[in-house]
């Protein structure tokens, strides 16, 4: 069984399961929860993952009710499938309750979780949690297992898929002919997140700060990358904005485009470390309810939300979030970028110390390691 609610669990887990694949045979069979990357691996998901696609402590109480029954409906599809082992991947709040029914249920059931909360910043109290509910925790930060291991859990750290992002067959020129942009016009690469509260709170303000840059720079080329959780929610969204940018969507265009971007707007996740690894300047935002930021900050034990920053102490990238988060500030801090190369090449300088902080790039496969991991606990034999 493989559980993952948000679209970076999903490629986690699409990677995870060609790694089984590999090591098991092609009679392996997956259950479970996942989004398309998983599905296009042949899991039939028990359910569309966006409904849980969501973040902040106050939309989280309002999705409660929608978590908890399908947390049971996960539960119930183990107890009729009766896997060997169930990996949890990430998305801390619904895969812990998946778990704690899980081992309820079925407690002999082999329970691996697959990216541990991040306790080094808020909430340390998750790792006792997590220690009482699974049999094993496969890490990708390097910092992670002394938080777990004191409360008895074993932990393997497998590394960070992320890092191993490749953009070998990444071509900025194919991304610039597709927008028919001429080899000395900026690009602007926007990506508004891949949750649909993410998309309802960013857009505007992300289109109002593009507006203000496009007024001084009528050839500033204007990229929206719309996630497939998400799609539909960014075109909807982009059809109010004052101007019609282009809209890119799947890996391979994405991909495309930040190696082409001059500069880059993202939604705090994933996608920053993506940026770095393609060589782009970018600016980091995000914004949650008043509720959810205020309760936030009574448990956040870092100054920073970015990976790249948290890794190194420092702000390496600009991060605009809540009250900054507006179109005057994001096009200030980006107009910053797009008028001075050189500061956009001491931050690209920044941005690969930092990658170099979160760990190596050249090592084994995290997958392959991670599904390593998984078979041997089947056998036994970890």
């Amino acid at each position: 069984m493989l559980v993952a609610a948000e679209p970076s669990g999903d490629l986690l887990g699409a990677h995870l399961m060609q790694a089984l694949r590999g090591r098991l045979g092609r009679s392996v069979r997956f259950v479970g929860v996942g989004g398309p990357l998983m599905k296009a691996e042949g899991l039939g998901s028990l359910f569309d993952i966006t409904e849980l696609s969501i973040w902040g402590w106050a939309e989280g109480l309002k999705a409660y009710p929608k978590v908890v029954r399908r947390a049971d409906q996960t539960a119930a599809l183990a107890v009729r499938e009766k896997p060997d082992a169930a990996v949890l991947i990430d998305s801390w709040g619904f895969t812990l309750r998946v778990g704690q029914r899980l081992r309820r249920r079925l407690p002999r059931l082999l329970l691996i979780k697959y990216v541990g909360p991040q306790v080094w910043a808020a909430r340390p109290g998750r790792a006792k949690t997590l220690a009482k509910t699974f049999d094993h925790l496969l890490s990708i930060l390097s910092f992670d297992a002394p938080y777990f291991e004191r409360h008895g859990l074993a932990v393997t750290k497998v590394g960070n898929p992320h890092l191993m992002r490749s953009f070998a067959a990444a071509d900025a020129e194919r991304a610039r002919k597709r927008l028919g942009a001429d080899r000395d016009d900026q690009i602007l690469l926007v990506l508004p997140g891949s949750r649909l509260s993410e998309v309802e709170r960013l857009m505007a303000p992300f289109g109002e700060a593009v507006t203000l840059l496009k007024r001084g720079r009528p050839g500033l080329q204007v990229v929206l990358a719309a996630a497939p959780s998400v799609a539909e929610a960014i075109k909807a969204k982009a059809a109010e904005w004052a101007f019609a940018p282009h809209i890119v969507e799947g890996e391979g265009p994405k991909l495309d485009a930040m190696k082409a971007a001059t500069v880059a707007l993202a939604c705090s996740g994933t996608v920053t470390t993506e940026l770095a690894l393609a060589g782009c300047p970018m600016v980091v935002a995000y914004k949650v309810s008043r509720l959810s930021a205020a309760l936030i900050r009574m448990v956040i034990k870092t100054r920073f939300i970015t990976l790249l920053n948290i890794a190194v102490g420092r702000a390496v990238v600009p991060e605009l979030v809540q009250d900054q988060c507006q179109p005057t500030a994001l096009a200030q801090a980006l107009a910053a970028r797009l008028d001075d190369p050189h500061l956009r090449q001491e931050q690209i300088a920044a941005q690969n110390q930092a990658l170099a902080a979160m760990g190596a790039r050249d090592g084994p496969d995290p997958s392959e390691k991670a599904a390593k991991v998984i078979v041997e606990l089947l056998n036994g034999s970890a």
